[in-house]
């Protein structure tokens, strides 16, 4: 796929102003079928099923198998969340393909080995897989081939394909801490004893043990199909086999043999979750996110938050703008850090409180006018559905605590690709992406290496996918987990999640989030789907941890107030909060407290908006590409035809028809 540089991008900061000859991809293009994902190779994995007669959640499962086997950023151990439109209901449903705690996993077992948080890597950090069962899951409930068709080019990736260079340097920057781990060290360190140990860019990469992994699936779908199973049962067949046959034994053994917790019994019980999206409206627009085992509800907060304010009258990433935004999302992610968690075991969470119009009214009237609110706390729901909070002695406590570290410097990616992917940490715990992070420290007088870590931490990345057809099929996912470094478990090929880290310890962070075996961690992972008169608007995802729904409802906002086209707003200079409770990495209460009014801007932000930011309280950052690496698909009603965008951030695209 050719990338089209035309002229640099600058911040518009009047809604009227076109981007149309600045945005440095073209949109895309199709009338039949739209793919777009993490990988160029990835988006022709579904181009291809397309182009077969699949519909547009075969094309996902193709494009999730690719995505896995090529380690973008994610592997086949991780979790898969779909949210899909299904043309012949009218309705919108979402897949919870998250795996749960395993047996052992407590707080007191975590505490005893001196962590406050689940370990970031290695067998300890894993939850049971989903992303097998997920894609299982979709195909045999709403797509239309076999297993077989829509992995075989997972499959022949795994036979041997010519590997790219992030991916390539990334396995360089890890060895360090793959070499820990036997089955890892065996796939990922080609070249074992040499100065380079990983693969170069371009050769060919294979991974056996995945192969045969995969090839027992399809064999297990097959037979089935030859005893007269329906395509549905013969999928589940192959289901059965992953997580109850011979490869969870495998997996398992492998999975105990490196230090990890998860039983047979584990994988058995597990199952993927249909289940009904949470939504509201926005000025016409129903907004669908998943439930609050994610963070997504976080975004519908924000939307119901800042309907209380004239958006388009502020101006595009104006200081008004700028700051009403900091505070509404400031406002969203402070609930969500208190009252999210799996609802299957968290019951009686507020969330229709949490997302009624008359809540989001009275959060909207905390934002003050002229200064950041470093005191924002999670606000109290239950009386908007007629409760009494039972956690007031609980948030007092909390409070006590400190809901951040306040000031202190800032750091923003300066390069291109800086927002994309996992950090590749070298032998001196620095990697690319990390080091011009550091670099941007150290030139403003800043200490550098504490930041450019804990920015990694909140960026974290993993990979999406969009994907929509003619017949009216819509699919947004946000799969990850497993991401390098990661840890193979036995000869499976497979790498096991690192999701046990979105868990907490104790209740005075979330009540509702705390480690139990068999249950799902609150995870950052946010596909969405918007509709606009009974009809499919906007389907929209992108990586990068607690920064998700950030950028997320920027995007959304480019669409719906400023009138950007699909691929201006993805690539239109979005702002981060920090002032939330990281959900990933550190193991110290220090590592993941918000930092209050650290903001993240674009490069191009005007001088007396820098000015204006800084007189009233944030600490401000910057960085070249603040979009984050969304993907997203929109939907001309009026043409009848399809519009793809990808940000300019790493190497997502897509293929459009």
């Amino acid at each position: 796929m050719r990338n089209y540089y035309l002229l640099p991008a600058a911040a518009i900061f009047c809604c009227q102003v076109s981007l149309a000859q600045l945005t440095q991809k073209p949109p895309l293009h199709g009338t039949h079928w739209m793919a777009v994902t993490g990988k160029p190779l990835a988006a022709e994995a579904g181009a291809q099923i397309f182009q077969k007669g699949g519909n547009a959640v075969d094309a996902t499962c193709a494009m999730l198998g690719a995505v896995c086997t090529m380690w973008d950023v994610l592997s086949w151990g991780g979790e898969t969340q779909a949210i899909i439109y299904n043309p012949k209901t009218g309705k919108v449903i979402s897949i919870n393909a998250l795996g749960y705690a395993p047996t052992g996993a407590t707080p007191a077992y975590f505490s005893s080995k001196g962590f406050n948080f689940p370990p970031e890597y290695g067998p300890l950090a894993a939850v049971t897989p989903g992303t097998p069962g997920g894609l299982c899951y979709m195909l045999a409930e709403y797509g239309t081939m076999s297993l077989k068709e829509v992995l075989a080019p997972a499959m022949e990736m795994a036979r041997g394909y010519a590997i790219e260079a992030q991916t390539a340097n990334s396995f360089e920057a890890q060895k360090r801490r793959l070499k820990e781990w036997p089955y890892s060290k065996q796939v990922f360190l080609t070249h074992p004893g040499e100065k380079r140990e990983a693969p170069e860019a371009g050769e060919i990469f294979v991974q056996k043990d995945l192969l045969e992994t995969l090839t027992k699936m399809v064999d297990a779908e097959q037979d089935a199909l030859k005893h007269k199973k329906s395509r549905k049962e013969a999928i589940y067949a192959a289901y059965d086999r992953f997580y109850k046959g011979d490869i969870a034994k495998e997996f398992v053994r492998g999975c105990q043999e490196q230090g990890g917790l998860i039983t047979l019994e584990d994988l058995a019980m597990w199952k993927p979750v249909e289940e009904e999206p949470l939504h509201v409206n926005y000025k016409g627009i129903e907004v669908y996110k998943l439930q609050q085992w994610t963070q997504g509800p976080s975004l519908l907060q924000s939307l119901n938050i800042l309907e209380n304010f004239d958006l388009k009258g502020m101006g595009y990433n104006s200081t008004r703008y700028i700051h009403t935004l900091y505070q509404a999302m400031s406002l969203s992610f402070a609930d969500r850090d208190f009252y999210y968690g799996d609802p299957a075991f968290a019951k009686g969470q507020p969330m229709k409180g949490l997302l009624s119009k008359e809540y989001a009214k009275q959060r909207a009237g905390l934002i003050g006018g002229d200064r950041n609110d470093p005191a924002i706390a999670p606000g109290d729901p239950y009386p908007f559905e007629g409760r009494t909070n039972p956690f007031v002695e609980l948030l007092k406590q909390r409070k006590a605590l400190g809901q951040g570290q306040g000031g202190g410097g800032g750091v923003g990616p300066s390069t291109s690709g800086a927002m994309n992917g996992t950090a590749m940490t070298g032998d001196d715990g620095l990697g690319k992406r990390d080091e011009q992070a550091l670099a941007f420290d150290r030139s403003n007088g800043n200490p550098g290496m504490d930041e450019a870590l804990y920015h990694d931490r909140q960026w974290r990345g993993t990979t999406t996918i969009e994907a929509a057809d003619k017949e009216g099929w819509v699919v947004s996912v946000t799969p990850s987990g497993g991401w390098n470094p990661a840890c193979i478990a036995g000869h499976t090929g497979v790498g096991m999640s690192q999701r046990m880290q979105s868990f907490v310890l104790d209740s005075i962070i979330d009540p509702f989030n705390v480690v139990e075996p068999h249950k799902r961690p609150r995870v950052t992972l946010t596909p969405s789907l918007a509709m606009k008169d009974g009809k499919p608007f906007l389907c929209f995802g992108v990586q990068g941890g607690d920064t998700q729904d950030q950028n997320l409802l920027q995007f959304f906002l480019n669409v719906v107030e400023f009138g950007m086209t699909v691929q201006e707003a993805t690539e239109a200079a979005n702002i981060n909060t920090d002032q939330l409770w990281l959900s990933l990495g550190g193991e110290k209460l220090e590592d993941r407290r918000p930092r209050p009014g650290r903001v993240l801007l674009g490069n191009t932000t005007p001088p007396w908006v820098r000015k204006d930011l800084t007189r009233m309280g944030y600490t401000t950052s910057y960085g070249d590409r603040t979009s984050g690496p969304i993907n997203a698909i929109w939907f001309d009603w009026k043409h009848g035809s399809l519009w793809g965008g990808s940000s300019n951030n790493g190497e997502d695209y897509g293929i459009g028809w």
